[in-house]
């Protein structure tokens, strides 16, 4: 297959069109008729990532968070975007982001799923997508109450986590926004929807404690924390739509930080 008969597979799972005004999916870097035998696909485009998909022989890259997100001036060695683009074009690696859109069709409703939630809504409404209302985020109700760290506790063990930052006390929980990534900016949907925990990442000293003296406890799993299943999502998913034509690998789960116990 080529990569633009990726790209329309790709389409189908979360148009390009329905990720934020500001983001950068789609095809940045690569041939449209480029022939795809392998597909590595990652979270994130660093060194480590675009080294082991020239060592895999990889002819399409499949990450989550845009490698080129801002206007790139300059391609050169001198910095590290410029040797990773470099890199990757002078080996014919065609380079494809899924990010907002791929938040709005899928990401939110993974999570929820995994978690339990029940009579699911978007946390910020952007449109529609198969029919049903979707956007940034889930707002959800669990089948019974838990108590907030019980749930902690669970939502440690499902995502595989190190470490859970906790903003307020353990109490009984059962409405739960989540908003896997960074969800800062819609905490204040999930207060107005009534939610009793906000379970998100890279959220903030004053976003916490302001969240927890407006009603709603909030669980941190940081930025990769719940975002990591973009990976092997999308690896089921095109290797049932290429009828496992295709090599498909992912970058090993690995925390982009160390937690020092």
């Amino acid at each position: 297959m080529k990569v633009k008969e990726i790209r329309s597979l790709l389409e189908q799972a979360a148009p390009e069109a329905y990720a934020m005004g500001w983001d950068n999916s789609g095809l940045i870097l690569g041939r449209t008729d480029k022939e795809v035998k392998k597909i590595l696909i990652t979270v994130d485009v660093d060194d480590n990532t675009v080294d082991q998909a020239l060592l895999q022989g990889a002819d399409l890259v499949l990450s989550h968070h845009p490698l080129v997100f801002q206007a790139v001036k300059r391609i050169t060695d001198e910095e590290f975007i410029g040797r990773r683009i470099r890199k990757l074009l002078r080996a014919d690696v065609a380079y494809e982001a899924m990010h907002t859109n791929y938040d709005v069709c899928r990401m939110g409703a993974l999570v929820a799923e995994k978690i339990g939630l029940k009579e699911c809504v978007p946390l910020e409404e952007t449109g529609e997508w198969q029919e049903l209302p979707c956007g940034i985020g889930v707002f959800g109700i669990l089948e019974e109450s838990e108590e907030l760290f019980s749930f902690g506790e669970r939502i440690k063990e499902i995502f595989g986590l190190e470490e859970l930052r906790c903003f307020g006390n353990s109490r009984k929980i059962r409405r739960v926004a989540v908003c896997p990534g960074s969800g800062s900016s819609v905490i204040d949907q999930a207060i107005a929807k009534g939610a009793d925990v906000f379970l998100s990442g890279d959220v903030g000293h004053h976003t916490g404690i302001d969240a927890v003296a407006q009603g709603m406890a909030v669980l941190d799993a940081g930025h990769y924390g719940l975002e990591y299943l973009f990976m092997e999502d999308m690896k089921q998913y095109l290797q049932k739509q290429t009828g496992g034509k295709i090599e498909i690998f992912t970058m090993p789960k690995q925390l982009p930080y160390s937690v020092i116990l």
